[in-house]
C-alpha cells in the first residue's frame, strides 16, 4: 500500500468523542486514506512520514470566530493560526465584511472596522466585490482554510446606506437577494452586528426574513446585548430562530454564567437549534468608538461622529465613563503608535491630558479607527469560573474572536485554542482530549456545513494536527500579545504539510470552503 504521507506512531483523536487509541494515519491526495495499524504485515509506505510518536493526532481545528477577513493573506497570521493547530478560519463575522456589495460599500466596511478585520489587498480594494469574488481570492492562496458568513450590516448597507429606518419591502427584497445569492456562491451562514453599524438598526422581524433562505446553515450573532443584559439579545435570538426556522449560534457568550447558562437551557428546551463559541480568557478587544461613544453618535457616518466629537456635543458624557478609563488598554492607533499597549490612563498622563480627553483626540485624529483591550468588570476568579462553566457546555464550540490588527492586539489570536488545550485539559481538566477535538473540530464543523472536515475518517477532508499534549501550551499574554503557542509542530491542510518542526512550510493549499 502505497499513500503520499502517513503520521505513524501517534495515537488518534477522531473527532467522534472516542477516546484516544493507537493508529496510523494514512493520506493520499487531499484526502484520508485509512486510519488503523498500517505498519508490520500490512507494507505500509509513503513519500513523506511523520513519526507520531507520544502525540496526539487531531482533526485540524475550525476557528469558529476569526477577523482573518483581510489579514489571512498575512503569513505570520496564518503562522499564529497553524501553531495553535488551527486549520480553517470561519470568516465574514459581527455583520461586517467586504462582501457582497459596491465600491462604496466595501470602502465603508473597510474604514469603519479598520481597526478589526485590516486593510483588504489592493487586487480587492476599489471595486464592487461578490462573494464569490472574495472566496476565489482565498482558494489555495493561504495556508489555512477559509469559509464566509454573509455579513447582515455590509448587506443592508449596500441597500440602505447608514439609515436607521425599517426597510421598505422593496429594500428587504433587494437585501433578500444578497442573501440568496451569496448563499449559492457559497457562505456557510449570515452574521449579524447588532452593537455595530448599522446592524444595530435591524429588528427580529428584518433578521429573520434574511434568514428563511439558510437552510440548516447557521445564523451567527453578535447579539444586541451581552453580560447581565444577555437575556434581552437571547429572547431577540429565540425570536428570530421561530419566525425564521434557523439554526443560530451566539457568537463570543461571554459574562455570568450563573445568567447565561439559564438562557441557553431555556433556548434548547424551547426547540431553539442553539450552538455558542467561547475562548478562554476575561478581556475582550473592538473598535474604541464601539465601547466609548453613546448609541446617538452615528458612527456609520465618519464625518458627522467627528463634528460632534470636536464641537464639544459630548461634553456631558464623558464624565460617565470615568470607571471605564481604567480598563481599557490601546491596542490600534495609526499616527499614535506610542499609545498601542499602554492604557488609556497611562496614555493620558503621557499626553498631559485627562483621559476624556486623550480617548476624544485618538477618536479624532484616527478617524475612529482606533482599537482597544477592555477589561470586564468581572475580572478575576469569578470571571475564570464563569468561563469555565461555558466551554463545559455541550452546545459550546471553540472561537478565538482574534483580531490581528494593530501594534499589541488581544493575544487570544495567539493563544486560544492552546490555552484550551494546555490550561483547560490539561490542567484544569475542563474537557477530556477526546472531548476537545469535538469541541474545536468536529462540533464545528457540522454547524458550518463543512461536511468532510472536523473527523479523522477515510474519505474525509486530510485537515490534521499533530500535538504534544504534554507541552501545548499558549505563550501570548496582554503585555506580548504576539508570542506564538507551544507544543503543535505538525499541521497538514488538505494533505498538504503547511506546519514541519514548528516552521512553516510556504505551501498554500487552504480551501475557500463552500457548505
Amino acid at each position: 500500500m502505497a499513500f503520499d504521507v502517513i503520521i505513524s506512531g501517534g495515537r488518534v483523536l477522531d473527532g467522534t468523542g472516542a477516546p484516544p487509541y493507537r493508529a496510523d494515519v494514512a493520506i493520499t491526495g487531499d484526502r484520508v486514506a485509512a486510519v488503523g495499524r498500517l505498519g508490520g504485515a500490512q507494507g505500509a509506505s509513503a513519500a513523506t512520514v511523520i513519526d507520531a510518536t507520544g502525540r496526539l493526532v487531531s482533526p485540524g481545528f475550525v476557528d469558529c470566530h476569526a477577523h482573518g477577513d483581510a489579514t489571512v493573506f498575512d503569513p505570520s497570521v496564518q503562522l499564529a493560526a497553524l501553531r495553535q493547530g488551527v486549520t480553517t478560519f470561519v470568516l465574514g463575522q459581527d455583520g461586517l465584511s467586504y462582501a457582497p456589495g459596491s465600491a462604496g460599500t466595501v470602502a465603508y466596511a473597510a474604514r469603519y472596522f479598520a481597526a478589526v478585520n485590516g486593510p483588504l489587498p489592493g487586487s480587492l480594494a476599489g471595486g464592487p466585490l461578490s462573494v464569490a469574488r472574495l472566496l476565489d481570492a482565498y482558494d489555495r492562496a493561504v495556508a489555512l482554510n477559509t469559509a464566509y458568513l454573509l455579513p447582515h450590516g455590509t448587506i443592508r448597507y449596500d441597500v440602505m446606506g447608514p439609515s436607521p429606518d425599517a426597510p421598505a419591502p422593496d429594500e428587504l427584497r433587494r437585501m433578500l437577494a444578497h442573501v440568496e445569492r451569496g448563499l449559492s456562491e457559497g457562505a456557510v451562514g449570515l452574521s449579524s452586528g447588532l452593537e455595530y453599524l448599522p446592524g444595530r438598526y435591524a429588528s427580529a422581524e428584518e433578521l429573520a426574513a434574511l434568514c428563511v433562505p439558510l437552510g440548516g446553515l447557521p445564523y451567527v450573532t453578535h447579539m444586541r446585548a451581552y453580560g447581565a443584559r444577555a437575556g434581552v439579545g437571547m429572547a431577540e435570538v429565540s425570536e428570530i430562530a421561530a419566525r425564521s426556522g434557523a439554526a443560530v449560534h451566539v457568537s463570543h457568550l461571554h459574562g455570568p454564567a450563573d445568567v447565561l447558562l439559564p438562557l441557553v437551557e431555556e433556548a434548547l428546551a424551547a426547540g431553539v437549534d442553539l450552538t455558542f463559541d467561547t475562548y478562554p480568557y476575561l478581556r475582550g478587544s473592538t473598535i474604541l468608538a464601539m465601547v466609548v461613544l453613546p448609541p446617538d453618535v452615528p458612527a456609520a457616518e465618519t464625518d458627522r461622529a467627528l463634528e460632534m466629537l470636536t464641537s464639544g456635543e459630548l461634553d456631558a458624557w464623558w464624565p460617565g465613563l470615568a470607571q471605564t478609563w481604567p480598563r481599557l488598554t490601546v491596542s490600534h492607533a495609526p499616527g499614535l503608535e506610542w499609545a498601542e499597549g499602554l492604557s488609556m490612563v497611562e496614555a493620558a498622563e503621557r499626553a498631559g491630558v485627562e483621559p476624556a480627553e486623550f480617548c476624544r483626540r485618538l477618536l479624532v485624529e484616527t478617524r475612529l479607527e482606533a482599537g482597544c483591550v477592555s477589561a470586564r468588570p468581572d475580572e478575576g476568579p469569578e470571571g475564570e469560573e464563569s468561563v469555565r462553566r461555558m466551554l463545559r457546555h455541550p452546545a459550546q464550540t471553540g472561537g478565538s474572536d482574534a483580531i490581528y490588527v494593530g501594534g499589541h492586539p488581544h493575544p487570544r489570536g495567539f493563544g486560544a485554542f492552546a490555552r484550551f488545550l494546555g490550561r483547560h485539559v490539561r490542567e484544569l481538566g475542563d474537557w477530556t482530549w477526546e472531548q476537545a477535538a469535538v469541541h474545536l473540530a468536529a462540533h464545528p464543523a457540522r454547524r458550518f456545513g463543512l461536511v468532510d472536515r472536523g473527523l479523522l475518517r477515510a474519505g474525509f477532508a486530510a485537515d490534521v494536527v499533530v500535538f504534544d499534549p504534554a507541552t501545548v501550551a499558549d505563550r501570548a499574554t496582554y503585555e506580548a500579545p504576539r508570542t506564538l503557542a507551544g507544543g503543535v509542530d505538525d499541521v497538514l491542510v488538505s494533505g498538504v504539510p503547511v506546519l514541519a518542526g514548528g516552521e512553516p512550510t510556504g505551501a498554500t493549499p487552504g480551501r475557500a470552503l463552500r457548505a
